[in-house]
């Protein structure tokens, strides 16, 4: 792609995160993504180009065996002319949130990341002169703690999303917490699934956004009414579901869009698009942990209907959302028996400082880093080498638990579909789709002790001003659901 001929008015804001900012170009379907740095911070040209070498090895050694080939787009580097840079990041100041504004692009390298744009097909070019919808899921972690390392036994009930939107509020983040519970979602179940995925696009918050032809045309913030959101949503929706104009308008127009809406997403989730498996990676049994958490708007609602038991149908092996959850799983010891773990690392470290790079803790992300995460035993045998395959894999599972998944799907006639395109069809429509997963930069080892400190915090919060509320209500629910038997002694 040259780049350097290209106007840098054909480019355009497309977000950004803690260490990069993204844009996109207008018609070809690429995004070049360069690092960002506190002012007066900036990193020398080749500080820049080994962050971004490490930036795509680690997505092409480590997270595309976990995920598979046709999920994961590690892009490459490319080598820009500067002052298209600088005209560029004057282009795209202006639209920059302010809350971002507190780092600036990297204007002084030249290098970027060239990767495919995932608000469009990534599969199937013949689809790509047609109408494009996008859904960006950002799922969050799908299990309860398995660990015996927990201390507190609230979580091994309640997931840490559901904890930590009571925290949000309290902080102020948010105005009210969601009903959407991870659990839910990686249930398989598909009236779980549903359930979740209505509740995140009821509050949408930083977890649900929806594209038409690359434009963000949902994403609800908190000051937003969700019924007018829905209408207008439906709007956009519409022609996508119900070419032929057979619902006029109204709220059962709205509902009848959202539930077809839900119901492509469900099944695109539990769609196979790669026959790829992990490599060697030896899977951790999903059972091992609670397939539920109490917290739960869909448990709360069955516990009051006289039902104690959800029903976790499984998601099938092949799915993205089965992959994401065998990766987030890789934090076996909980963030409370990891961290002695990470104490230990550091303190080899303070000794020795010089083996850090020895130890792969900045990189290389190679084949040899990967195969490094293969071992999954649990016995401590005390060495540094345990130690750090534990934080290893604990940095890819809050990678895999801070990804987003991508959901492309475009129209699609019957003649065209085929046993090699996926196709998903609705009352009315049919559409071929591709799925692919975003944000998969490696979690720093330095977060380790933050991570430590907001678990404490999140729980703490939890049982001190939530769950001793509800433990008296939701405890009078289970009395009155209880059968009551009557046991007769002999005296």
């Amino acid at each position: 792609m040259e780049v350097e001929k290209m106007d840098e008015n054909e480019w355009k804001y497309h977000g950004e995160g803690n260490q990069s900012l993204v844009v996109s170009h207008c018609q070809r379907c690429v995004v070049l993504r360069f690092l960002k740095s506190p002012p007066n911070q900036n990193k020398t040209p080749e500080e820049i180009l080994h962050h971004l070498q490490n930036i795509v090895d680690f997505g092409k050694h480590v997270m595309k065996q976990f995920f598979g080939e046709n999920y994961v787009h590690h892009g490459e580097i490319i080598q820009l002319p500067l002052d298209f840079v600088r005209q560029l990041c004057l282009k795209i100041q202006p639209e920059r949130p302010e809350c971002r504004c507190d780092k600036d692009m990297d204007t002084l390298s030249g290098y970027a990341m060239c990767l495919p744009n995932l608000t469009r097909l990534q599969t199937f070019r013949f689809a790509e002169h047609r109408p494009i919808l996008c859904i960006e899921i950002k799922p969050k972690c799908g299990f309860i703690p398995f660990s015996s390392h927990v201390s507190q036994e609230i979580k091994h009930k309640v997931c840490r999303y559901c904890m930590h939107q009571h925290l949000k509020v309290a902080n102020g983040k948010w105005k009210r917490p969601s009903k959407y519970c991870p659990l839910d979602l990686f249930s398989g179940n598909k009236q779980r699934m549903h359930f979740a995925l209505k509740s995140l696009l009821q509050e949408a918050q930083n977890n649900l956004k929806i594209f038409k032809n690359g434009e963000l045309i949902y994403g609800c913030k908190d000051d937003q009414d969700c019924a007018s959101d829905w209408n207008e949503l439906a709007r956009h929706l519409k022609p996508f579901f119900f070419p032929s104009n057979g619902l006029v308008s109204g709220p059962h127009c709205t509902r009848t869009i959202v539930k077809e809406l839900i119901h492509v997403i469900t099944m695109a989730l539990l769609s196979s698009t790669d026959t790829c498996r992990a490599g060697d990676m030896k899977t951790v049994p999903i059972s091992q942990g609670r397939s539920y958490c109490e917290a739960s708007a869909f448990n709360k609602e069955l516990v009051r209907n006289g039902k104690h038991k959800l029903e976790s149908s499984g998601l099938p092996r092949g799915c993205l959302l089965y992959k994401t959850l065998q990766a987030q799983m890789l934090d076996m010891l909980d963030i409370e028996g990891l961290y002695p773990l990470y104490s230990r690392v550091e303190q080899y470290l303070e000794e020795f400082p010089e083996e850090r790079s020895t130890l792969q803790i900045d990189g290389p992300y190679n084949e040899a880093f990967y195969e490094k995460l293969l071992d999954l035993s649990l016995e401590d045998d005390g060495t540094v080498a345990f130690a750090l395959t534990k934080v290893q894999q604990y940095r890819i599972a809050m990678t895999a638990k801070d990804c987003s998944i991508m959901i492309a799907l475009s129209p699609c006639l019957q003649d065209e579909c085929s046993e090699h395109r996926p196709v998903v069809l609705t009352s009315k429509s049919r559409f071929t789709f591709s799925v692919s997963v975003l944000d998969l930069d490696l979690k720093p080892y330095e977060s380790i002790p933050h991570q430590y400190k907001l678990d404490g915090e999140i729980v703490n919060y939890y049982l001190k001003n939530v769950q001793a509320k509800e433990d008296p209500v939701m405890s009078n629910l289970f009395k009155e659901n209880e059968d009551c038997t009557l046991v007769l002694h002999k005296v």
